[in-house]
């Protein structure tokens, strides 16, 4: 705020009042804050009043949001642990069956264990009721019930690559006692791509190999025979690879 003097008779006269741009924005600053403040109150005072009219149904929400939680915990720390806990204790007197060829008790149970058929079904959500699958088609190629070991093995879906490289041979296994030689085929072709190793897949190759010798395809078989001997000299199989690249040779006329 400035005030201005006339100088002519040495008396202070009021010119006027100037406002400097400095108090301008504190005034406009001021005004602002008022204004935000009271928009802030009336969100306050809204917020309050519909709490105050819909706290019952709040309350009911809020209490069903806890009791969900508190369900979702003892399923996850609780009820699952305790199963596969019961899981495993079922499947080691199976499991002890099955290594001792007692293959009737190892599925059906011994009237006091659970066989592998009922821990697959009891504990299907389970680790220990997966892997009750894989021994139930297993024993079932054993006694020549191929379909069912198909439709057992099909339904063990396993994290571990070598795991899952056998299971899939296992299917071709029994889709070749089928005489389902394009679906044995397609399995051994999976399964051999599935992480390959100087371990297992040598053998695959040598199943799909055979495989392809029973469709008559004997260029397919040779390309499977060839491959163990390029890609796997550590194998088992290699040691003899020679002759059943020599016997394909000789069908093809080559």
């Amino acid at each position: 705020m400035q005030l201005e003097i006339s100088k002519a008779n040495n008396n202070i006269k009021y010119i006027g009042i100037k406002m400097s741009t400095e108090n301008k924005e504190k005034v406009f600053t001021k005004e602002n804050e008022g204004k935000e403040n009271l928009q802030v109150g009336e969100v306050v005072a809204k917020t309050e009043q519909f709490l105050e009219r819909n706290k019952k149904t709040l309350l009911i929400v809020l209490a069903a949001v806890v009791l969900v939680i508190v369900a979702i915990c003892a399923y996850l720390f609780g009820y699952v642990p305790s199963k596969q806990r019961n899981a495993a204790n079922a499947m080691f007197a199976a499991e002890q069956y099955y290594i001792s060829d007692d293959y009737e008790k190892a599925l059906k149970g011994d009237g006091k264990h659970m066989g592998f058929l009922a821990i697959s079904d009891e504990y299907s959500g389970t680790k220990q009721g997966k892997l009750a699958k894989y021994y139930a088609g297993r024993i079932y190629l054993e006694q020549g019930k191929y379909q069912q070991a198909i439709d057992f093995l099909e339904g063990f879906s396993p994290n571990d690559a070598f795991m899952k490289a056998q299971t899939m041979t296992l299917i071709a296994d029994a889709y070749i006692e089928l005489n389902q030689l394009d679906k044995a085929i397609s399995k051994y072709e999976e399964a051999s791509k599935i992480n390959p190793n100087d371990f297992n897949t040598p053998a695959i190759l040598m199943k799909l190999g055979t495989a392809y010798e029973m469709k008559k395809n004997y260029e397919k078989a040779l390309s499977c025979y060839k491959k163990i001997k390029s890609d796997y000299p550590s194998s088992q199989e290699y040691a003899t690879i020679e002759k059943y690249i020599s016997r394909m040779n000789a069908l093809l006329g080559k």
